[in-house]
């Protein structure tokens, strides 16, 4: 790794994680993200950079500006990523791409590139969802996707909702909404990302550019029966709602396998949840992607009709909702395209250009703002999970990548 890269990435490291797992927990507004907020800030003014907080608690650091609003429509080249984690997540999903940020400026100081755009780097809040169950909540503000008034309504386990979270943390939650001022300056953004897959590992190549982000979404499934006695209540007479969950979860199983598509129940709630009692509520969360929108439309289709046949032969009443949706993404291809041409000049072979289906703040932003995505190898393929894992010799790869795409997007 370069010099910067390892001091940030060991100063980094342990905020936030879990010495039980050894997986991070940084959830949004609470003291593991306002420390790793801090780390943001330092590195930032350790670099003479001009700090922001914008109304939805993004954070920026900038050069050769002041804040957004010393730049020129389109004029800004972004890049960064997100501090986060999902519960017990890996340490490079989303960090990588702050700390390739900042250590790729450094290179581009240590090569004496002069910069005729201002440079951002930005972390994204609250992009993973883990506390509040909706992905991408900075960026989905910022871009318009997520309305003030719903943001209000989101709440976390402990029923705590979002203004009062960030009010506790010491923002203001009545600021939140749409900041398409900042947008405007905007001009490229390329988030740097850990790949969450095996598709460099298995071609050999450190970093790659993605083409796409597939549609995905996240439905809750509710099925509601009728608590009993799990001694003395015959088989027969159950209505017994977990039989239903736990047929829709192979049935989303099979319908994924037979379109080339993914699907998963990660998360459930169960009331009473008594060792000994029939439940009367599961509630199942599915999250599901597909390569297109006609795939992912059969996708769940097929799991809500095996749900509706599987609950009323069970006596148990469903209901189904969609928390979340984001359509397919098509980076620009312009912008993805140079980004190819600009790595391809110092490697020997054109670089790799691959999909992924995993959600990202660059596909919530680039139906505002032309986006592209760097990818760097991860030799495991696991993600959203401790072990989740980069080479350092593929990292510093990374930063060099990152730094020859900032290079020609702002120094010329």
């Amino acid at each position: 790794m370069t010099a910067s890269f390892h001091e940030m990435w060991q100063e980094l490291r342990p905020l936030g994680r879990n010495s039980a797992t050894g997986g991070y927990r940084r959830y949004a507004w609470t003291g593991a993200d306002a420390d790793c907020r801090a780390w943001f800030r330092a590195q930032a003014e350790a670099r003479g950079l001009a700090y922001e907080l914008d109304r939805n608690g993004n954070q920026w650091a900038w050069l050769g500006a002041t804040g957004h609003q010393d730049v020129a429509p389109g004029e800004a080249v972004v890049t960064g990523s997100h501090l986060d984690s999902v519960p017990d997540g890996g340490a490079f999903d989303g960090p990588l791409g702050v700390v390739s940020s900042f250590a790729a400026l450094d290179e581009l100081r240590r090569r004496g590139a002069d910069p005729a755009k201002p440079l951002a780097i930005v972390n994204f809040g609250d992009e993973e969802g883990a506390r509040f169950g909706l992905a991408c909540v900075g960026s989905r503000l910022t871009a318009g996707a997520l309305t003030p008034e719903a943001a209000h309504e989101l709440r976390d386990a402990d029923g705590i909702s979002l203004p009062q979270a960030m009010e506790r943390a010491g923002y203001d939650p009545d600021a939140i909404g749409p900041d398409p001022e900042r947008l405007a300056a905007i001009g490229a953004f390329v988030e740097l990302h850990v790949e969450q897959g095996r598709a460099l590992d298995l071609s050999g190549d450190p970093v790659g550019v993605a083409s796409a982000i597939w549609p995905h979404g996240r439905w809750r499934f509710d099925f509601r029966g009728e608590a009993n006695h799990a001694g003395t209540t015959r088989l027969e007479d159950r209505r017994d709602p977990m039989l239903s969950y736990a047929a829709t979860v192979l049935a989303a199983r099979e319908q994924a396998r037979l379109a080339g598509a993914l699907a998963t129940f990660g998360k459930i709630s169960v009331e009473p949840n008594g060792v000994n009692a029939i439940p009367s509520l599961v509630r199942g969360w599915l999250d599901s992607r597909a390569p297109d929108q006609d795939t992912l439309d059969t996708v769940i289709h097929g799991i809500e009709q095996a749900a509706a046949e599987r609950a009323a032969r069970d006596g148990v009443d469903l209901t189904v909702v969609r928390e979340s949706f984001t359509p397919v993404v098509e980076f620009e291809h312009a912008l993805r395209d140079e980004l190819s041409t600009l790595l391809g000049k110092a490697a020997e072979r054109p670089v790799p250009v691959l999909g992924t289906g995993a959600g990202h703040d660059a596909g919530i932003l680039s139906g505002t703002v032309p986006t592209a995505m760097l990818f760097v190898r991860n030799p495991t393929g696991v993600s959203h999970s401790p072990a989740e894992a980069a080479e350092e010799d593929d990292c510093t790869a990374g930063v060099l990548a990152l730094a020859d795409v900032l290079e020609g997007l702002a120094c010329r």
